[in-house]
């Protein structure tokens, strides 16, 4: 989260009335992330987080907001869009794209243990079942073919070494997405972005997946490679937890079994989902926006991850 674009008091109060959302208490811009502007904000009636968007379109939103509104009366705890009189869940705000969601009960969990990632593992399959009669479709908008455009924009800030890296691990996921294994993978909406900072947890449990606007079309595989590497890895090294993994992994498949084309291409997620996040940190630290409230992440932690991931191939068994 960040803020981009500034939102006065007043004019987060009348957004908030005309949605019949009660009368503005206080609003907090909100740190973290680097995608939209995000505020906090407390009515009589509630605490809800105001979302205006500074890079999705009108057009691409609707994908997002509904898969949320879907999925919520599915019985997964995610955020429910707030809808105008009639019935809009997509709002105009300083002439951006905006909407307002109420905000989860408890608090990120940063550090992990294998009942966290247990949680995670289970909800995350409930959340892949219950989207696969989601009517619309949107692909994911940082897969492969962003990948392949973003890269070359991000090598002249890279070593000669890192380059090498970066451009050779690209060569192998197209390889992989050519595949005929590839091809059979599960598909559905994704959540694509499931990091600690994206899951609230209140008394050890789980209460909710957020921040959904990354989310697009595409294999529950690549969900579950984003997921891995970050609640079941060492942060400072970026390696392998196999502990927490095999917790996640177990509690997934309690609910949703993985095909043998998933457990064959695991290894491969990994090093894409890896792959994914290095290069969207490099494009957000060396060409960032401008903006009020910014932390931009470090790039190299997914470097780090990848190496891991080359050196340490983490496989299943049957």
């Amino acid at each position: 989260m960040a803020v981009f674009t500034e939102v006065s008091f007043d004019e987060a109060a009348a957004f908030l009335s005309a949605l019949d959302l009660g009368q503005l208490q206080n609003i907090k811009g909100a740190a973290g992330g680097i995608e939209n502007t995000n505020y906090f904000v407390d009515t009589d009636q509630g605490q809800y987080v105001l979302t205006l968007f500074e890079r999705l379109t009108f057009e691409q939103l609707p994908f997002y907001l509904h898969l949320m509104k879907h999925l919520a009366g599915c019985g997964i705890p995610v955020p429910n869009p707030a809808a105008a009189k009639n019935g809009d869940i997509l709002h105009k705000l300083k002439g951006k794209p905006a909407a307002v969601v109420n905000k989860l009960r408890g608090h990120s969990e940063l550090a992990p243990t294998a009942d966290h990632c247990a949680g995670v593992g289970e909800m995350l399959a409930r959340m892949h079942l219950a989207g696969l009669d989601y009517p619309h479709h949107q692909p994911n908008l940082r897969g492969l073919p962003w990948w392949n455009s973003t890269a070359p924009v991000v090598l002249q800030h890279t070593t000669a070494e890192q380059g090498k890296l970066l451009l050779g691990e690209l060569a192998y996921q197209n390889h992989i997405a050519e595949s005929s294994a590839y091809r059979t993978l599960p598909r559905g909406p994704i959540h694509a972005d499931l990091f600690r900072d994206n899951v609230m947890f209140e008394d050890g449990r789980l209460t909710g997946f957020f921040d959904f606007y990354f989310a697009g079309y595409d294999t529950f595989l690549f969900d579950i490679g984003v997921c891995l590497n970050d609640w079941c890895v060492d942060l400072p090294t970026g390696r392998h937890d196999a502990g927490r993994a095999d917790a996640f992994l177990a509690a997934y498949q309690s609910v949703r079994k993985l095909t043998a084309a998933e457990r064959t291409l695991l290894p491969a997620a990994l090093r894409a989902g890896a792959l994914r996040f290095w290069i969207s940190r490099l494009w957000d630290f060396h060409l960032p926006r401008e903006a009020t409230v910014l932390q931009a992440h470090d790039p190299g932690h997914f470097e780090r991850v990848l190496r891991e991931r080359l050196a340490h191939p983490v496989r299943m068994t049957a």
